[in-house]
Formats: structure tokens, sequence, C-alpha cells
């Protein structure tokens, strides 16, 4: 991803979804451009929480490698990003293994105008919600990913789901859970007003919606950049317990480019430009993830 913003329900924009940056333990602080980083070396954060990034632009296998001496896992495209042409993941699973990265298996969701200008040609949400889940386990399998690897959909839009967009996202988390993988989701987990004087966000709409429907298990990677609870563009995060949200496998909580509107108290974090920079690659924009796990997908 390069900038994967699920925004509330009150935006009318959607951006290309973008995992990037996370932070691990803490020693000595680089400059990056104009925003101050905290380094990491290999071991995690206090806590046992670790740091990995994610970004829609592979950053190359060298660099990969040097990166790896701060990050312990990466998001990994399964299908062409959002905002791309094609995937520039694709085939390199073995090379970042060997190199001893752990996974965040990624998957682009559609857009609700995506879903409505299907369902104009007679493509019910629903199947293709299970048409794009059999598209991300074929990758699965030809990636070499093991069974039981949590594959995330990137569902961009936030607040709470419409009616078609959660028969797309509802079918596509069985569709694999119905594979030999194992389903999550990318989503909001911004509180917003969905009417007077009430909140909702859409990781719990969605699990709302699960537990409603009898549903299988729906792994959460949080996304939350508002500061706070964000700390913005660091490599020290918080624990993923600041989201407010129980049970997350990963907590996205820096992007790239940053949102003005939230993240005005962490913005000098970020550089100049608004991005948030790999420490020692001045290049590569990223959004930063922190997970309970090194392994957040358990795609190894």
């Amino acid at each position: 991803m390069r900038g994967c913003c699920a925004l509330p329900a009150f935006f009318a924009v959607s951006i290309s979804c973008g995992c990037a940056q996370t932070p691990r333990a803490k020693p000595a602080t680089i400059s990056v451009a104009s925003a101050t980083v905290t380094s990491l070396n290999a071991a995690p954060p206090s806590g046992n929480q670790f740091v990995g990034f994610d970004s829609n632009e592979y950053p190359g296998d060298a660099i990969m490698a040097a990166m790896h001496k701060t990050f312990a896992f990466t998001g990994y495209w399964l299908t062409v990003p959002p905002g791309a042409t094609f995937n520039q993941w694709k085939g390199k699973r073995e090379v970042l293994k060997q190199q001893g990265w752990g996974f965040l298996a990624l998957a682009n969701g559609k857009l609700e105008a995506q879903i409505a200008k299907a369902s104009k040609v007679g493509t019910k949400p629903q199947d293709l919600g299970r048409k794009d889940a059999a598209i991300a386990v074929a990758s699965a399998k030809a990636e070499g990913f093991p069974a039981h690897t949590i594959l995330f959909l990137d569902q961009e839009e936030g607040g709470r789901l419409t009616g078609p967009q959660a028969a797309y996202l509802l079918a596509w988390t069985e569709a694999v859970a119905a594979s030999a993988f194992r389903p999550g989701v990318y989503a909001s987990g911004t509180r917003v007003e969905d009417d007077p004087g009430v909140f909702i966000n859409t990781v719990q709409d969605i699990r709302d919606r699960v537990n409603k429907g009898h549903l299988h298990t729906v792994a959460i990677f949080d996304a939350q950049d508002e500061c706070p609870p964000a700390p913005g563009c660091t490599l020290t995060p918080k624990p993923l317990s600041a989201t407010g949200l129980p049970d997350l496998v990963a907590w996205q909580y820096s992007q790239s480019p940053r949102r003005p509107e939230i993240t005005k108290s962490c913005a000098a974090t970020y550089a100049a430009s608004g991005k948030c920079f790999a420490p020692g690659f001045p290049k590569v924009f990223l959004d930063m993830d922190v997970a309970a796990s090194a392994d957040p997908s358990q795609g190894r």
C-alpha cells in the first residue's frame, strides 16, 4: 500500500491504501528529511510488539534486506495495489522469506462506486466479493503462502458500511474462510458520528455484522492515524490497546502522506512533504504499523 486511508463516512474521496513503516526498539535518533524518527534495532519494542511497514511500491531486494535491520514485517500485496496498474510485489515472497521478513498479506478491495458499477451490469456484490476472494486465494497459493495464512482485504472507505459494501466484504471473508486460508480486513477504527450522538467505526461495524450473521471470525488490521491515539511518524509506537479496540492483529498508526486535518498534534514527526520515510532511505516513504507478532499474517 502507499498511504492506505480507511476514510470515515464524511470523507467523499478514497485514497490509495498503503501500509507503511512500523517502529521497533529504541536506540539512536535519525533525521529523515525534516522528520525525526527513532531508529530500531532488531529487537522488538517493549511489550513484545513488533514494527513493520507496507507500501504499494516494492522498494527493491537490496533495500528490503537493509530495511529488515529495522523492521520485522512487511505488507505483501497479493493483488494490484490501490491506484497501481501492476503489482510490484508479485513473486517476491521467497526472497523476502529468505531475508527473514514476516508478512501482512494484503488484497485490494472494491470501492463502493466499483461495487455499484458492477451491479449495474448484473454482478451482485456477493458474487463480486467471492470472485475477488478467489483471486486473492489463488495468488496466495501461487506465492507459496502456507495454509492458515491470514489474508487481509483492504477496505478503503470508512464509517458504517452500506448494504452493498457489507455484502461484498462478508462474501469475500466467508469465501476465504472456506479456503485453506483465514480472512482478515484492513479497516478504519476511527470513531465518526453516524447519527446525532451515535458514533461508529468500521471495525466495530464489521464485527457486529459478523456476530449477527454467525459468520467466521475476521482478523482485524486497524487503520487509525489520527493523533492521538496515533503517535505520528515515529518508530516508538504506542501499545495496540491505545486504539481502544480489542483483539487486533495489527495497527497502522501513520500514513503517507499524512492527513492534515487529523494529524496536527503530531505533524512535526512527519517530513515537510507530509510523508513518513524509512530511516536511512529518504526516498522510501511508507505507512507505519505495529503488531503483537513479527509475522502478523502467519505467512512464513
